[in-house]
């Protein structure tokens, strides 16, 4: 039987027109490399990030825009008190969530308002 082997990339949403707002917080703040969209969908507008091999987070404009604040993707980070550390001195602030038996957890708010995740598998 076929079956899935893992996640190709997470979509959030943001304001149409909000690409400039979101290189600046995903690529500047965050530190994600921008990879370039298909000719296709790059008329869509909205912006794509490399979150390490074969994953990615894609931003796409929606008229109708709501922030997600509770569904939301995690992004795995090496060092987490110290990847805190860096966003503050940026100017954005994360609070810790509850950790598991496995792992460290925070989360921030994008520019638009969506809830991501940070967290640091231990072990």
């Amino acid at each position: 039987m076929a079956k899935i082997i893992g996640i190709d990339h997470v979509q959030l949403a943001m304001p149409l027109g909000a690409e400039g707002e979101a290189r600046t917080f995903f690529g500047h703040v965050m530190g994600l490399a921008e990879i370039p969209k298909p000719p296709a969908l790059a008329v869509r507008g909205g912006v794509w990030f490399d979150c390490g091999p074969g994953q990615q987070l894609h931003l796409g404009g929606e008229a109708d825009f709501r922030p997600a604040r509770k569904a939301h993707p995690a992004l795995l980070v090496d060092d987490l008190a110290g990847y805190l550390a860096e966003l503050a001195a940026r100017g954005f602030a994360a609070d810790y969530d509850e950790p598991l038996a496995d792992a460290r957890r925070a989360t921030i708010a994008d520019p638009f308002g969506n809830r991501i995740e940070l967290i640091e598998r231990l072990g």
